[in-house]
């Protein structure tokens, strides 16, 4: 909506008419949406990583395996396609 103002009524009324839909996704492929939402991924995710590396050392193998598992997941999340 901050590049399309005009998709405020169609997000406010929960797309009731099926044309807003078509029309949301005709906009949505001509904005930087998706692009932006992708950068905010990535940064959320390096941010986790970031968080996950932070915790206390521990020699436990299963922790450590989990850690990895959590970081390797938001990797995932963000390089999907669909």
């Amino acid at each position: 909506m901050e590049e399309f103002p005009e998709l405020r009524g169609s997000v406010e009324h929960g797309f009731n008419d099926p044309s807003d839909v078509a029309t949301a996704l005709e906009y949505l492929a001509k904005s930087q949406g998706i692009e932006r939402t992708r950068l905010l991924a990535t940064e959320h995710a390096k941010l986790a990583a970031r968080a996950i590396d932070a915790l206390p050392e521990v020699g436990n193998k299963v922790a450590l395996v989990s850690r990895q598992a959590l970081k390797d997941l938001a990797q995932k999340l963000i390089r999907r396609t669909k």
